[in-house]
């Protein structure tokens, strides 16, 4: 519990523009899915954010705040990969189709920045982004 603490707290001294972007993340992965709770794209959606979470966590206990967080994204590949083979069986309009497209369209950018993340500590960049 103590590092899910730190890590959100970590999260929050992140730059204006960054803490932007990680609201929209939360609110498609996060809060989206609670509004639409009965569909099974909510709650794989939900489940994906707590597995990436968990992820996150244990690499942060580890690690710190470095670019290798980026793999606790690692469950949005086959959730992003699902959603969009959905996208027929679901209504053509709405809120909950544009709720769809935007968890498809931000979780995207988000593993491509998050591939790059990853890229770059591999390569020797692991300095913690933030310290507590």
């Amino acid at each position: 519990m103590k590092a899910m603490i730190d890590f959100f707290r970590t999260m929050l001294k992140m730059p204006k523009p960054w803490l932007v972007w990680l609201t929209f993340l939360m609110a498609a992965n996060m809060v989206g899915p609670v509004v639409f709770i009965k569909t099974p794209e909510a709650c794989i959606v939900i489940l994906a954010a707590m597995a990436g979470a968990a992820i996150q966590i244990a690499i942060f206990r580890s690690k710190g705040f470095v670019r290798l967080l980026g793999i606790g994204h690692l469950p949005w590949v086959p959730l992003v990969l699902w959603l969009w083979s959905r996208l027929e069986q679901l209504p053509q309009e709405g809120f909950f189709r544009f709720w769809v497209l935007s968890v498809i369209f931000l979780n995207t950018l988000s593993l491509i920045i998050d591939a790059t993340d990853v890229f770059r500590y591999i390569s020797g960049d692991r300095e913690p982004l933030i310290t507590i």
